[in-house]
């Protein structure tokens, strides 16, 4: 089964579009594991746990791991998510982007190391920084195309002189990853939830592909705008929500109150399907 086939069970199986990020922050960790970077696993693994049956899939966030000389923590979290919730399928949040042979080793990081279903990449540098990731047939690479922060229109809005039309930056990036650099099926796009107008845009420009949209939570994005913006009939959406999930509650019954707030956008999600 390969990532989106993948994606696709996991929405079915826990009727849901909610995908939950791990950006694990010893800071704000509970009780005594409080700024301890040790706890990193022992966290995630209990957010992984309590929501395990409400998501389409999970999206750790690597340098939040690697930042504590944990990427051994992200391992064996990859490894628990496997075996605990085999069918939901694991984006890396990596955002990679660089030269073929340099990406070569990216993929072997993400697909073989950490065992991802998918991965994030930046295309800044174009589809050759893509293509080795395509040569693992059962995985997914999904593109930033329009990010939710607020220098993304420094590039992503600026309109392309040399093309028929002048299509925006991230206009053209979607209607490459529809069409040409498509081309095993393999390909999704980042799309920010702060933006529900542009998410409806890339849709129109990628009907098939599914739009990983962060942004609904702590960073304000609108569940029912996002839903109503990206979500057809050939196209699915991953909503992620990280913050607002992980830390719903700073005392012992974290992993309680994450599931409590995983549940209310689950169906929040839902009822604007």
């Amino acid at each position: 089964m390969n990532f989106i086939q993948q994606l696709h069970a996991a929405e079915t199986l826990n009727h849901s579009l909610l995908c939950v990020g791990l950006d694990p922050e010893p800071a704000k960790f509970p009780g005594a594991w409080k700024g301890d970077a040790s706890r990193i696993y022992d966290f995630c693994s209990a957010i992984v746990d309590a929501t395990k049956d409400l998501v389409s899939a999970f999206k750790p966030q690597i340098a939040y791991f690697a930042a504590h000389r944990a990427e051994d923590q992200l391992e064996r979290l990859m490894a628990h998510i496997k075996r605990v919730a085999p069918s939901v399928p694991v984006i890396l949040d990596a955002k990679r982007g660089d030269i073929g042979s340099t990406a070569e080793q990216y993929a072997r990081e993400a697909f073989e190391r950490y065992q991802a279903d998918a991965v994030t990449l930046s295309p800044f540098m174009g589809f050759d920084t893509i293509e080795p990731y395509l040569r693992y047939p059962d995985k997914g690479a999904i593109l930033l195309c329009r990010t939710s922060n607020p220098g993304g229109s420094d590039w992503q809005n600026q309109r392309l002189a040399d093309l028929p039309g002048q299509p925006r930056l991230y206009e053209h990036l979607a209607h490459l990853a529809e069409t040409a650099w498509n081309k095993n099926g393999q390909l999704g796009l980042v799309v920010g939830a702060t933006f529900p107008a542009e998410i409806a845009r890339v849709r129109e420009l990628a009907p098939t592909l599914p739009l990983l949209i962060p942004g609904v939570g702590a960073q304000g994005g609108d569940a029912v705008a996002t839903v109503k913006a990206g979500l057809r009939e050939g196209g699915t959406i991953i909503v992620n929500s990280s913050r607002a999930v992980l830390y719903a509650s700073s005392g012992e019954d974290f992993a309680a109150a994450a599931r409590r707030v995983a549940l209310q956008t689950r169906e929040q999600l839902n009822a604007a399907v």
